[in-house]
């Protein structure tokens, strides 16, 4: 009987070790199933995340190419509403110079031509040009171009007495200085003799007490 109960123990603990590995097994299985599931969930979040940028970039470089393009255009047509403001200007001009062809007079031109010379001042005026004052203002080397000097005797020095070209500015800069003759104060003949005096008598108080210059 004691030989019986030894058999069953071995088989027993023989039954025991052939099934203790199982558990492992199925255990590491399951682990090597759920890191499948979610390298396979990385890799689609991976070529999802690719397309984007693949996306976004096409739809960058058409960004560029709209931008070059508009950029482009909006370089050939900037003028376009200046051009719209001058044509009448030049409608006014042809009126004119058809007006002369057929006999017209050379009053009716000359006030013709003063229309459109006022035309044409506005039509600056709109786009932002104004003309810089030159004449009876003291000459401001930023925004005036000296040319000549012209001598007063009303004493005045550094005006712009004459302007040879209009200046302009385009939004209060600079778009072109004016040319203008500037003013130099003329010395008369009577204070060159009074500044001769006085400098003779300087020099002979500088020559010493008691002392005349022979």
């Amino acid at each position: 009987m004691m030989n019986q109960e030894s058999e069953e123990t071995k088989a027993s603990t023989s039954d025991n070790v052939q099934e203790s590995p199982v558990a492992p097994t199925t255990e590491l299985e399951s682990m090597i199933g759920r890191l499948q599931a979610d390298l396979k969930e990385r890799t689609t979040e991976i070529e999802s995340l690719n397309d984007r940028l693949l996306r976004l970039h096409a739809e960058f470089e058409n960004y560029k190419k709209r931008a070059s393009r508009e950029r482009s255009e909006f370089v050939r047509f900037a003028n376009e509403g200046l051009i719209l403001e001058l044509l009448p200007v030049v409608d006014s001009l042809e009126h004119a110079v058809a007006t002369v062809r057929i006999g017209g007079d050379v009053q009716g031109l000359t006030e013709g031509v003063d229309i459109i010379l006022r035309l044409f001042q506005t039509t600056l005026e709109k786009v932002g040009v104004k003309p810089i004052e030159a004449v009876g203002h003291e000459f401001d080397p930023n925004v005036h171009q000296a040319v000549a000097q012209v001598e007063t005797t009303d004493g005045r020095d550094n005006i712009a007495v004459e302007e040879v070209r209009r200046g302009y500015l385009l939004e209060g800069r600079l778009l072109r200085p004016a040319m203008v003759k500037v003013s130099k104060a003329k010395v008369l003949s009577h204070e060159l003799g009074v500044q001769g005096s006085e400098e003779g008598q300087s020099e002979t108080r500088n020559l010493g007490p008691g002392i005349c210059e022979p």
